[in-house]
């Protein structure tokens, strides 16, 4: 299990500007308040949107669509992803939300078909990172416009696995984001987990900081472990006569993670996820939760 982490300095100074009383003054919330109204579950958790079904491990807590799109747009300043299924914690604490060396791992579900495994064993992932480092730094000149920082792609940090029996693949990168004159400014773990099944595939996106790597790598397998797809829906139940195939394979999905479109991290979302840090620049009235580090540039 991650072990648990305190509350950062600066948030806790945001969280006594944000008394019960003057928060009740301005009609915003603490941040106890909305923690407070997070529903996680534990035990086995039904995802309809997916056919699938979470079994939540022991220690481990699963919120619901509802809260977890309020977690990432209202708490972690995301843009608003109604796809998303929900969010698994390594805790049963709503608490671990506020923990900026916690990770966590947002479900999604991308319904674009089967996706074929033909091309598993013939990938040189080494020629692969070369190709996407390259594309993230060609991506950068409209990443700034958007007004989000520059990336770079330092490389692997747990190289592509795929399981030929459970149809499951995970990976991890090492990404540096970049203030505007080029310093570095965070470094983090993306780390990415994609069940493929009968229609399409689970994408579980978790973030961390990099120094977390050990933990959250000690940690994946185990949630690898509980995501599977109904019976019915699951890889080896593919009809290739009455199923649609998607247009891609393997390498797509890997090679994809940054500069295309993969359930919530789509070119630019991933970008604010990552940037779940938190720096008092005042306490936000939507939603009562507090600004974050990284905010888009207003237009």
């Amino acid at each position: 299990m991650l072990r648990k982490t305190l509350v950062p300095a600066l948030l806790l100074a945001a969280l006594m500007c944000a008394s019960p009383a003057r928060a009740e003054e301005s009609g915003q919330m603490t941040a106890e308040q909305f923690v407070a109204t997070l529903h996680p579950l534990t035990g086995k958790v039904n995802l309809p949107g997916a056919q699938a079904t979470l079994d939540i491990a022991d220690g481990y807590s699963f919120l619901p669509a509802a809260d977890a799109q309020r977690v990432l747009s209202e708490l972690w300043n995301n843009p608003p992803d109604h796809d998303v299924l929900g969010m698994i914690l390594p805790s049963t604490d709503a608490h671990a939300v506020l923990e900026d060396k916690n990770w966590a791992v947002v479900v999604t579900f991308v319904d674009e078909g089967y996706v074929t495994d033909e091309d598993a064993a013939k990938i040189d992932y080494s020629d692969m990172l070369k190709d996407m480092q390259k594309a993230t730094k060609d991506d950068n000149e409209d990443r700034v416009k958007e007004g989000y920082p520059a990336i770079e792609l330092m490389g692997w940090a747990e190289p592509p696995h795929y399981d030929t029996a459970s149809h499951k693949l995970y990976w991890a990168q090492d990404l540096v984001f970049k203030k505007s004159d080029g310093s570095h400014e965070s470094r983090t773990l993306n780390y990415a987990i994609r069940v493929l099944g009968r229609k399409g595939y689970l994408s579980l996106n978790a973030v961390a900081p990099i120094e977390e790597l050990a933990q959250v790598r000690a940690d994946m397998p185990q949630v690898v472990e509980m995501a599977e797809f109904d019976a019915g829906q699951r890889y080896t139940d593919y009809n290739p006569t009455t199923d649609k195939a998607a247009a891609y394979g393997i390498a797509a999905l890997v090679a994809g993670g940054i500069a295309a479109k993969a359930g919530l991290f789509a070119k630019l979302g991933v970008l604010l996820l990552a940037f779940k840090k938190f720096i008092v620049l005042g306490v936000a009235a939507v939603g009562g939760v507090f600004a974050k580090l990284f905010k888009r540039k207003q237009a």
